[in-house]
C-alpha cells in the first residue's frame, strides 16, 4: 500500500470487538453499565475521603488519586467506544487516535505508579511504624504523587511523538476497540525500529522498577508480619495492606495476562477481548475491593450515603 504523509486528513478504523450487527446492543448495554459502575464506585471513593477527616492520611490520599486515574484511564477509550457503537461509526481520525492513545498510556502508567507509592506506604506502615509519620509527610506524598504524574506525561508524551514521526497507508484497520500503541506502530509504513526500540526500552524502565519495588515492599512487609508473635497482631498488621495487595495482583495478573495472550497468538480480536480485562475490568473492580475489605472506607461510604 502507498504510504501517505500523515499531515493529509487521515483515519483509522476501529474494528472493535466484533463486526457481528446482533452482538453491538449487547456490547453497548455490557460496556455502559461498567463504565457507569466503574466511574460512580471511584467517584465515591473519592467522595468519601474528602469528606472524612478520619481519611485524611497517605494511604488514603494515594487511594484517591488511584481511583481519579482509574476514571481518567477508562474514560480514555470507553466514550469513544460506546460512541462508535452507537453511531454506526468504526471511523477515528489520525488527531483523535493519537490523542486517546497518549491519554491511555498516561493514566496507565499513573495506575502503574500509584500503585507503587501505595506498595511502599504499607511497607513504611509495617516495617516502621514509629517513623512512619515523620517519613510520609504531606510534603513528601505530594512529591511522590507529583513524581509519578511527571513520569507518566514524559512517557506517553516520547511514545506519541514517536509516533508522530511514522507515515501510515490508506484503509487503517486497528483490531481493537481503542488506537493501542502497538498496533498503530505495526500500521505505519515507514520503518519503526527506532519506535520498537523506545517501546521496549520504556517498558523495561518503567515496568521492570516499578513492579520490583512493589515486590520488595511485599517482601519485606511479609518478612515482618512473620514475625509478629500473636495471630490477633498478624492479622491486624495484614489486614492493613490486604486491599492495596488485592488490587495489585488483579492489576498484574490481568496486565501479564494480556501480554502472555497477545505473545501466544497471532489473532488480534482475541487480545483486544483479553485487554478488557486490565482497561475495563479492573478500574471498574478496585472501589468494590476497597468498600469490601477496608472497613474505613466501608464506614467512610455509609455516612457519605447516609
Amino acid at each position: 500500500m502507498e504510504p501517505r504523509n500523515h499531515t493529509h486528513f487521515q483515519h483509522f478504523i476501529l474494528l472493535g470487538l466484533s463486526e457481528e450487527a446482533e452482538l453491538q446492543p449487547l456490547l453497548f448495554a455490557l460496556f455502559l453499565s461498567m463504565y457507569l459502575v466503574t466511574f460512580t464506585g471511584n467517584l465515591l471513593i473519592i467522595l468519601a475521603i474528602a469528606t472524612d477527616s478520619h481519611l485524611h492520611t497517605p494511604m488514603y490520599f494515594f487511594l484517591s488519586n488511584l481511583s481519579f486515574a482509574d476514571i481518567c484511564f477508562t474514560s480514555t477509550t470507553v466514550p469513544k467506544m460506546l460512541l462508535n457503537i452507537q453511531m454506526q461509526n468504526r471511523f477515528i481520525t489520525y488527531e483523535d487516535c493519537i490523542t486517546q492513545m497518549y491519554f491511555f498510556m498516561v493514566f496507565g502508567v499513573l495506575d502503574h505508579f500509584l500503585l507503587t507509592v501505595m506498595g511502599y506506604d504499607r511497607f513504611v506502615a509495617i516495617c516502621h511504624p514509629l517513623h512512619y509519620t515523620v517519613i510520609m509527610n504531606p510534603r513528601f506524598c505530594g512529591l511522590l504523587v507529583l513524581a509519578s504524574w511527571l513520569l507518566s506525561v514524559l512517557q506517553a508524551l516520547l511514545h506519541a511523538l514517536m509516533a508522530l514521526r511514522l507515515s501510515f497507508c490508506t484503509e487503517l484497520e486497528i483490531s481493537h476497540f481503542f488506537c493501542e500503541l502497538n498496533q498503530v506502530v505495526q500500521l505505519a509504513c515507514s520503518d519503526t525500529f527506532l519506535n520498537t526500540l523506545v517501546i521496549y526500552f520504556a517498558a523495561g524502565v518503567l515496568g521492570v522498577i516499578p513492579f520490583s519495588g512493589v515486590l520488595f515492599s511485599y517482601t519485606k512487609i511479609v518478612s515482618s508480619i512473620l514475625k509478629i508473635s500473636s495471630a490477633v497482631g498478624k492479622y491486624k498488621a495484614f489486614s492493613t495492606c490486604g486491599s492495596h495487595l488485592s488490587v495489585v495482583s488483579l492489576f498484574y495478573d490481568t496486565g501479564f495476562g494480556v501480554y502472555l495472550s497477545s505473545a501466544a497468538t497471532q489473532n488480534s480480536r482475541s487480545s483486544a477481548i483479553a485487554s478488557v480485562m486490565y482497561t475495563v475490568a479492573t478500574p471498574m473492580l478496585n472501589p468494590f475491593i476497597y468498600a469490601l475489605r477496608n472497613k474505613n472506607i466501608k464506614q467512610a461510604l455509609g455516612k457519605f450515603c447516609s
